[in-house]
C-alpha cells in the first residue's frame, strides 16, 4: 500500500493539534487505492484559511475558494512543492456552466465530498473517524479501511465499488453535475481513458444529453484535457468517446467531417477510422506526435476529387497543415507546438522509394524537416501504415530509409552545418550585416545539400564571391527556383505513388 509521505502527516498532525478536523482528499486517494503513485497531494479542513495562516504561518492564501498554499521546503531550505489545503465548502449556482457563483465554506466533511465529480474522486482519508463529523450517516463501517496503518478511508459515494467495478460515475445525479461544470464531461472521458475505466451508463447519458454545453467551457482548459487523453495508454478510446458523446463535433468538427468519406485503393477505411487508427498506432508517447497522427489526413474530406474513376486527395497535406495550425489556435496551443504538429501534417507523405530516391533527397528531406523530427515523423508513418490495414509496420522501404539518414547523419542540411558562417562573409566579402548575408547562405545550403563534397571553406568562399555580385531580390529568387524545383521533383513522385495525375 501507498505510503502517505511524511510532510502531508505532518499537516494533517499541525491541524488537528489545533483542534481542526483535516483529510486528505480527491485524486490522490483515489490513486493510492489504486495502488498507484499519487501525483499531487490535496488535504480538506473545516479550518478557514485565516485559522490555517495562525497554525502554518509560512502559508500563502490569496484567492476565494479557501485553497491556502503550503510550501515544502527541502534540506537546502528553498520550496520543493506546494499543498494545497482547502476548506470543506459547498457552491450554489453555475450561471456560466463553469464556475459558482456562490462559494460557501461548511463545517462537515460530508458537505465539501458530495460536491466533488465523480466517485472516484469523492473520498478521503483522515487519522480519525467520527460520525459526529458528518452531517449524514452515510459512512457504514465497511466504507471505512486501514491505509498503511496510518489513516482511514471515508467513502460516502461508492467510490471503491466503482473503482472495483472499473466505472466512472458522477456524484449523485449526472445532469446536475455537468450544469454545474461542463469541463467535468471531457474530464470523465479522460479519466477513462487514464484508468481504463469505462463510464457508467447513467453518466454516459448525461454527458450526452449536454455536449453542446462543452462550448461554454474555454480553449485552454479543453487542450489540456485533450493532451491528457492523447497522453493516455488509450487516446483512440477518448476520441471515440468524444465522438460517442456528440462531444467531438464541438470540438474537433473538421476531424468529425471524416466520418463516411471514402478512400482510394490504397486505404480499407473511412478517413475518420484511418485517422483514429492511425492514432492507436502511433508508436510514439509524444502527445503532439499523437495528435499529428490524428490530424494528418484532416483535409483529405475537402481535397476529395475523382480522376479516371479512382478517389484523388492532391495536396491534402499541405492543406491539412493550414487546417491543423487553426484547430490548434482555436485551442490555444503554444506557437511552440503547433509548429511541430503542423510541421509533422505538412510532411507526411513524404515518397520514399529504395531504387529512386538519393542522398541528396534525403538530405533535402532532413533540411525541410529538421534532424530533431525525423524520428516522429517515422512514427507518424509507421501509425498512418498500421492505421491503413498493412500487416507491416515498418516495410523495407522504411528500414532501408532508416540506413540512408544513418548515412548521411553527418552531412549539412542546414545552414549552420556550413563550413562558413555570416562573419566569414561579412570579414571576407566585406559586407555590411543585412539579409543578403542570409540569402547567399541559402544558396550555398540548397547547392550543398545537392553535394556535400562542395562544403568545404575555400569553395564556399569562392561561391561566395560570385554570388555577391547578385543583387538580393536576384539572391532570393535563385534560392528559390532551387527549392522550388526540388519540389516539383518530389511531388512528381508523390503523383505516382499516390494515384494523382
Amino acid at each position: 500500500m501507498t505510503e502517505i509521505p511524511k510532510y502531508i502527516i505532518n499537516i494533517v498532525n499541525r491541524l488537528e493539534t489545533a483542534g481542526f478536523e483535516a483529510f486528505v482528499v480527491g485524486g490522490c486517494v483515489r490513486d493510492i487505492i489504486l495502488g498507484k503513485e499519487p501525483r499531487d497531494w490535496d488535504i480538506t479542513t473545516d479550518a478557514r484559511p485565516e485559522e490555517m495562516l495562525k497554525v502554518m504561518p509560512e502559508s500563502k492564501y490569496e484567492n476565494i475558494f479557501g485553497t491556502v498554499l503550503v510550501p515544502i521546503k527541502n534540506d537546502e531550505g528553498g520550496t520543493e512543492e506546494v499543498v494545497e489545503v482547502t476548506t470543506y465548502r459547498s457552491e450554489q449556482g453555475y450561471s456560466d456552466r463553469r464556475h459558482p457563483d456562490t462559494i460557501r465554506f461548511e463545517d462537515k466533511l460530508d458537505k465539501d465530498l458530495e460536491r466533488r465529480d465523480f466517485t472516484v474522486n469523492a473520498m478521503a482519508l483522515g487519522k480519525t473517524i467520527d460520525k459526529k463529523q458528518l452531517t449524514t450517516d452515510k459512512a457504514e463501517p465497511g466504507q471505512m479501511l486501514d491505509v498503511s496503518g496510518q489513516m482511514s478511508l471515508v467513502d460516502l459515494f461508492g467510490g471503491q465499488k466503482d473503482i472495483k467495478k472499473k466505472i466512472i460515475r458522477a456524484v449523485g445525479e449526472p445532469v446536475d453535475r455537468f450544469k454545474e461544470d461542463a469541463l467535468r464531461m471531457i474530464r470523465a472521458l479522460r479519466f477513462a481513458c487514464e484508468l481504463g475505466f469505462e463510464i457508467e451508463p447513467k453518466t454516459m447519458r448525461a454527458i450526452t444529453k449536454l455536449a453542446g454545453s462543452i462550448k461554454f467551457v474555454s480553449g485552454e482548459r479543453i487542450r489540456d484535457e485533450l493532451i491528457k487523453i492523447l497522453s493516455s495508454d488509450r487516446p483512440s478510446e477518448g476520441i471515440e468517446l468524444l465522438r460517442e458523446t456528440k462531444m467531438l463535433q464541438y470540438i474537433l468538427p473538421e476531424l468529425e467531417r471524416g466520418i463516411g468519406v471514402e478512400q482510394n485503393k490504397h486505404h480499407i477505411y473511412t478517413v475518420y477510422k484511418h485517422s483514429v487508427l492511425s492514432l492507436k498506432f502511433c508508436p510514439s508517447s509524444d502527445w503532439r506526435v499523437r495528435l499529428a497522427a490524428l490530424l494528418h489526413d484532416i483535409a483529405k474530406p475537402q481535397t476529395k476529387r475523382f480522376i479516371g474513376g479512382d478517389a484523388t486527395f492532391y495536396n491534402h497535406d499541405a492543406i491539412g497543415a493550414r487546417v491543423t495550425e487553426k484547430i490548434m489556435k482555436r485551442l490555444k496551443f503554444s506557437g511552440a507546438d503547433i509548429e511541430k504538429v503542423t510541421l509533422l501534417v505538412r510532411y507526411h507523405m513524404f515518397y520514399y522509394n529504395v531504387d529512386e530516391v538519393t542522398p541528396a533527397a534525403v538530405r533535402r528531406l532532413l533540411a525541410k524537416v529538421g534532424p530533431e523530427n525525423i524520428k516522429d515523423l517515422l512514427d507518424l508513418r509507421i501509425g498512418e501504415r498500421l492505421g491503413s490495414g498493412v500487416p507491416k509496420a515498418k516495410p523495407y522501404k522504411l528500414r532501408h530509409l532508416e540506413y540512408m539518414l544513418k548515412k548521411v547523419q553527418t552531412d549539412p542540411v542546414s545552414v549552420k552545418m556550413l563550413a562558413i558562417n555570416g562573419n566569414d562573409l561579412m570579414g571576407g566579402l566585406k559586407l555590411e550585416p543585412g539579409p543578403k548575408i542570409g540569402a547567399i547562405l541559402d544558396v550555398l545550403l540548397s547547392e550543398v545539400i545537392e553535394d556535400p563534397a562542395l562544403n568545404k571553406k575555400d569553395h564556399l568562399m569562392e561561391r561566395s564571391k560570385k554570388l555577391c555580385g547578385l543583387d538580393l531580390a536576384e539572391l532570393r529568387q535563385k534560392a528559390k527556383r532551387e527549392i522550388e524545383e526540388r519540389k516539383m521533383e518530389d511531388d512528381q513522385e508523390l503523383k505516382k505513388e499516390f494515384w494523382v495525375k
